[in-house]
């Protein structure tokens, strides 16, 4: 079963969580012995260099997606106040390094994730902003949609590319989308629209066009409309309201 980029996201922060890991040791070997640890002395200098240089080029870089695609692809979405923040280690791991900030939250409505947890007392994001890492206002007033993955170990992780926003800044269609409608469309395929010509590929496929004609990724057509599968399997933009068989639009016209 192939990954979402936010599940395929969330791998990639563990996975150099762990590579942190190896260079902390790679760097506390290094007042070892001279000549029985040379071999190992050498891969871990070309393992700290090769690090330097992914760190000088690295930083947060998300794919664009549409409200709707970011929410099918997460495990859980939620709305939620934020009591207060704490910097954590990422892993009971003593060689690891790398830090996470744990949120603690006051959950106030779950739309999607009650098949793995009931309630949400905490959320964690990577302390790094390399890594997608979230900055919220702890404050207990502010309310959030949030969205992310469910860890093995059942720990929440949210990051930069999931879709976060202050509950405030939702559109009531996005608002009423939350509750069913977005996740009528995850069988279709929003397709981001750049530059003319755009067209479908395939009769389960919405475009895009917030870019191309306002400029901006979270326009009009991100805030009051859901791309929604019919009965015949085929998709296109549906704008609020009840119910949605006659108020279909054609996928060129958002």
């Amino acid at each position: 079963m192939s990954l979402t980029p936010t599940q395929s996201l969330a791998n990639d922060i563990l996975a150099i969580s762990r590579k942190r890991a190896l260079l902390t040791a790679c760097r506390a070997s290094w007042t070892g012995e001279a000549d029985s640890h040379l071999f190992r002395k050498v891969f871990c200098l070309l393992l700290l260099l090769t690090h330097r240089i992914q760190e000088l080029v690295e930083a947060c870089s998300c794919a664009p997606a549409h409200p709707q695609q970011l929410i099918c692809d997460s495990a859980l979405v939620i709305r939620a106040k934020i009591s207060s923040e704490k910097v954590v280690p990422a892993s009971d791991d003593p060689l690891d390094t790398h830090k996470m900030i744990r949120y603690e939250i006051k959950q106030i409505k779950m739309f999607k994730g009650f098949e793995k947890l009931k309630d949400v007392q905490y959320v964690y994001t990577p302390f790094d902003s390399s890594l997608c890492g979230v900055k919220l206002e702890a404050n207990n007033k502010k309310q959030y949609l949030l969205t992310g993955q469910i860890l093995n170990d059942g720990k929440v992780l949210i990051h930069l590319c999931n879709y976060i926003e202050p509950w405030d800044d939702l559109s009531l269609s996005q608002k009423k989308s939350l509750n069913q409608r977005y996740q009528m469309g995850c069988g279709c395929k929003i397709t981001t629209c750049y530059m003319v010509p755009c067209s479908i590929t395939a009769p389960n496929e919405c475009l895009w066009t917030d870019w191309l004609i306002e400029r901006k990724l979270y326009g009009h057509q991100a805030k009051h409309y859901a791309c929604i599968k019919r009965s015949d399997g085929t998709c296109s933009w549906y704008r609020g309201g009840p119910p949605p068989e006659k108020e279909f639009i054609d996928i060129s016209e958002p």
